[in-house]
């Protein structure tokens, strides 16, 4: 059969009509026994034959298998789109201005998967939003699939929408909703003539706000035990956030999260107000639930972060 006496679909093509994801689909036909991999191509199967599939053979292609128009309407196909997975690179239909890499990095800081040789690798957490490991047929890396109901999760969609810079003014680079500080114009100017000693006016000048602590890398911390932790994942060289939000709907945060490791550290200090306490004891009950690596430092330990936090990275390398 030749190109020219055949208008049937090729695999891509009918992938295409369907909407679905390329790769998708040769899994699909694949699973279904339809086709077979065979060496560095896909082959036909009898029951692939039987379903209407044949070679083609082009001068600019080679051979390749083509499909009947009447699988667009296949029960087996048509029932895919309700269960149809997404790649980063399909997600860039909803985040256009995003890269498959940036997102697959977005993902990974997230503790979703791990970059490495290998490609992308699965992880526990990144199987509770729904992904799955697969391998890529034509280079065998490995890649992580997910539902399409993922663009729709609302950590993914807060996480995406952050890397977009939605909130922040381009001309300023400032947030454009901001916390309400009061200014020079919004201070009440103290009534010259209410007193008339110098020591009435110095006692009435409202008291200077306290230095705020910087650790080496320019990160504000609120506490010598947070500046002991910063300094020291700084010098061991692990880029880390502070204040980082969990991976859930719930406003959480931790003190400080080191995205190579996957890790969240809290530090506890000894008198912490009820909310606070309360946010601490919930960041720790959630990072169980969802098997996330945690470590508290107490204050009492402020003197041993160094052996604290150098096996707490020995027991996750």
């Amino acid at each position: 059969m030749t190109a020219a006496d055949d208008s049937r679909l090729s695999t891509s093509a009918l992938a295409k009509r369907l909407k679905l994801p390329i790769q998708q689909l040769f899994v699909t036909l694949r699973d279904y026994g339809w086709i077979d991999r065979r060496g560095k191509s896909w082959a036909l199967t009898a029951k692939g034959e039987l379903q209407g599939g044949a070679y083609l053979q082009s001068q600019r292609f080679g051979t390749y298998i083509v499909w009947p128009e009447s699988l667009l309407e296949h029960p087996l196909l048509t029932a895919i789109e309700s269960n149809q997975r997404i790649t980063p690179g399909g997600m860039q239909r909803y985040y256009p201005h995003l890269g498959a890499r940036q997102i697959n990095r977005n993902f990974a800081e997230l503790g979703l998967l791990k970059l490495s040789r290998r490609g992308l690798e699965l992880t526990s957490l990144g199987e509770r939003f729904g992904g799955r490991q697969e391998r890529d047929e034509d280079n065998g890396l490995l890649l992580v699939t997910w539902p399409h109901e993922i663009v729709d999760n609302l950590v993914v969609h807060r996480e995406l929408t952050r890397l977009l810079g939605d909130g922040f003014s381009l001309e300023t680079s400032a947030p454009l909703a901001t916390p309400e500080v009061a200014t020079a114009s919004d201070t009440v100017a103290p009534d010259l003539f209410a007193h008339t000693d110098d020591q009435s006016l110095s006692a009435a000048a409202p008291p200077e706000p306290p230095a705020l602590r910087c650790g080496l890398d320019g990160h504000t911390v609120d506490s010598l035990l947070q500046l002991r932790v910063c300094d020291w994942l700084y010098e061991a060289q692990f880029a880390h956030a502070r204040d980082r939000r969990l991976p859930v709907e719930e406003e959480l945060t931790a003190d400080f999260y080191v995205p190579a490791l996957g890790l969240y550290i809290e530090c506890w200090e000894r008198d912490v107000p009820t909310s606070a306490l309360t946010r601490r004891l919930r960041t720790r009950e959630v990072c169980r639930e969802l098997d996330l690596a945690y470590q508290e430092i107490a204050a009492i330990d402020i003197e041993r972060v160094d052996d604290v936090l150098t096996k707490c990275v020995a027991a996750l390398s």
